[in-house]
C-alpha cells in the first residue's frame, strides 16, 4: 500500500475547526484511518499585549487551510472534498491535488520530528559529518527542539566553541 502523504485543504474562514472535527468524525465512523491516517491545524502561541495586560493565545498558522496526512484514493478524495465548510485541495488541478514535500512538510511544522539524543552535556563527542569530521569535544550545551549542539574542541591549540546539528555528533564510547 502506497505512504500516506500530507495534503493541504482550503477552508471557509473560520470553518478550519469544524472541517477538522467534522472530517475526524466521517474517518471514525466509516473506519478509514488506514486512508486519512491525521488532520491538523498548525497553530503558534503568541504573546498579546491589550490594555495593558500580557496574555498568551493560540493563533493559526495558515488560516483558511487544514493540512491532512492521507492516502489518496478516490474514497479519501471524496470524503474531504465532501466536508461542509471545505472549497477543494491545493494543488495544480481540484481533481488532481499535489502533496507536500518533506521540506514542505518540515518548514510548516506539520510533522514534528522527534530525535533521540544518547549524549548530553559534559560527554565527549566526535563530529562525524560536515569540514569539522574526526574532530572531538566536548558537548556544552544541547536543544533537541532547535536540532542543535554547541561543543568545545582543540583546533590549533585553542579551544574552540562549535554549534553544530544533533546528528553531526555522535558519542565517544
Amino acid at each position: 500500500m502506497a505512504d500516506a502523504k500530507w495534503y493541504v485543504v482550503h477552508t471557509f474562514s473560520g470553518y478550519e475547526n469544524k472541517v477538522a472535527g467534522n472530517l475526524e468524525k466521517v474517518v471514525e465512523n466509516r473506519g478509514m484511518h488506514e486512508l486519512i491516517q491525521e488532520v491538523k491545524i498548525p497553530t503558534e502561541i503568541v504573546t498579546e499585549v491589550k490594555d495593558g495586560k500580557k496574555r498568551e493565545i493560540e493563533r493559526k498558522v495558515f488560516p483558511g487551510y487544514v493540512f491532512v496526512k492521507m492516502i489518496m484514493t478516490d474514497d479519501s478524495w471524496y470524503v474531504v472534498r465532501n466536508i461542509h465548510g471545505c472549497t477543494g485541495f491545493v494543488g495544480s488541478s481540484p481533481t488532481d491535488p499535489v502533496p507536500l514535500s518533506e521540506k514542505e512538510v518540515e518548514n510548516f511544522g506539520v510533522e514534528v520530528k522527534s530525535i533521540e539524543v544518547n549524549y548530553g552535556v559534559g560527554d565527549n563527542v566526535r563530529v562525524i559529518d560536515g569540514p569539522l569530521t574526526d574532530f572531538s569535544g566536548v558537548v556544552d550545551e544541547l536543544d533537541v527542539s532547535k536540532n542543535y549542539v554547541k561543543i568545545t574542541i582543540s583546533m590549533f591549540g585553542r579551544e574552540t566553541p562549535v554549534e553544530l546539528e544533533i546528528d553531526q555528533v555522535e558519542p565517544i564510547e
